[in-house]
């Protein structure tokens, strides 16, 4: 999960920021989304995961401090993003005719989503702290837990009003919040019918709208699931306190945690499976990763071949090359010359000026395609 999580994540963001085409304000906030899950899987979910595996937190109290206020910061930023894209989808598709999120602006609620988010997660900061347990056996063990003014878990009401309004901030208004606006983005997609024949453009358009829309829904989805389990068991745990001596409650909290957590890897897989041009951008590289060696080989072999044969290949290449493009020249000049001459008029300067026919010639429809993904 990690592996997936780190290598997709990082990829998406290569993506967005090494393509100039790819640099759209969706495409802004699916960056920061990749930020945050980036974050969450690199400084939080190992080190949880081995203090659940061994029941011992070796990392010591200003790690214990950075570990939770980073859980909370970035389930926080991946939330707030996935609302930001709704909105704006919802803004592009529904309303088209108002004014849309520009780039500074979009730069300009990530910078909001990350102030709100820290906010929410300074009790992280306050609160949290190491404590060193004594079993009856010489064993000591460290546990890393947030002591709240009124106790820790699971007797302190603070840190149950605290994770219900997080519940609250961070999965139910936002989940109904992109629910509806899904909704009503599905019904003018697929619900309304437009009046008279559409041309090939607007058809095309609204079908990629539909595999935007059909993309985020997705992603919302398997985003409500993967943390609904996580939430519910610690609500479940406060007004049942006996849940805690059961005899496999921590194998069940650890499948609730991956569950939660793989939804960080989850993300980078939906963009690859439904989207054209992060799928080509996603091969692109995973060839170019195992096409390594193979291309290291013959760049090697380059140097063993003389240098007058190289030449002389060289000049055939291009000799043949200005061929080609002398005979599309002479192709394009007499077949203007014979429509000229069919319509009766004479023909335009600019039609035949020398410049437009040698760029005409010269365009290669090969490379034309790759622009096209």
């Amino acid at each position: 999960m990690l592996l997936v999580a780190t290598g997709g994540n990082v990829i998406v963001m290569w993506i967005v920021l090494a393509h100039r085409r790819m640099r759209t304000v969706t495409n802004y906030f699916l960056v920061n989304l990749s930020v945050s899950d980036l974050l969450m899987s690199l400084l939080n979910c190992m080190f949880n995961f081995i203090f659940m595996i061994n029941s011992d937190w070796p990392f010591g109290a200003v790690y214990c401090t950075i570990n939770n206020f980073v859980a909370n910061v970035t389930v926080a930023a991946s939330v707030f993003t996935l609302v930001a894209i709704s909105l704006d989808r919802y803004m592009a598709i529904v309303r088209p005719l108002q004014h849309r999120m520009s780039r500074r602006r979009a730069r300009v609620a990530l910078v909001v989503i990350w102030v709100c988010s820290g906010l929410l997660a300074v009790p992280c900061i306050l609160y949290s702290t190491t404590m060193t347990r004594r079993y009856t056996s010489g064993q000591t063990r460290k546990v890393c837990y947030m002591l709240w003014p009124d106790g820790r878990y699971p007797t302190s009401m603070t840190e149950y009003v605290y994770n219900l309004i997080f519940l609250g901030v961070t999965y139910l208004i936002p989940v109904i919040a992109m629910a509806v606006c899904y909704t009503l983005m599905g019904r003018e997609l697929w619900g309304s019918r437009s009046i008279g024949e559409l041309t090939h453009r607007q058809s095309e358009a609204i079908k990629c709208k539909k595999r935007v829309v059909r993309m985020f829904i997705f992603v919302v989805s398997i985003f409500a699931f993967c943390w609904l389990p996580y939430h519910g068991y610690f609500i479940y745990a406060y007004h049942d306190n006996s849940i805690a001596s059961y005899k496999y409650v921590q194998h069940v909290y650890l499948a609730f945690y991956w569950l939660a957590m793989a939804n960080a890897m989850v993300n980078p897989v939906i963009y690859y499976w439904m989207n054209n041009r992060f799928r080509v951008y996603f091969q692109q590289i995973i060839c170019q990763c195992c096409c390594f060696r193979r291309k290291g080989k013959d760049i090697v072999e380059l140097p063993s071949l003389k240098n007058n044969n190289s030449q002389s290949d060289l000049q055939r290449s291009r000799s043949g090359r200005s061929k080609i493009e002398r005979g599309q020249t002479q192709v394009i000049w007499r077949r203007r010359t014979q429509e000229s001459q069919v319509s009766g008029q004479p023909r335009s300067p600019v039609s035949a000026h020398p410049v437009l026919v040698h760029q005409l010639a010269n365009s290669n429809p090969l490379t034309n395609s790759t622009h096209v993904f």
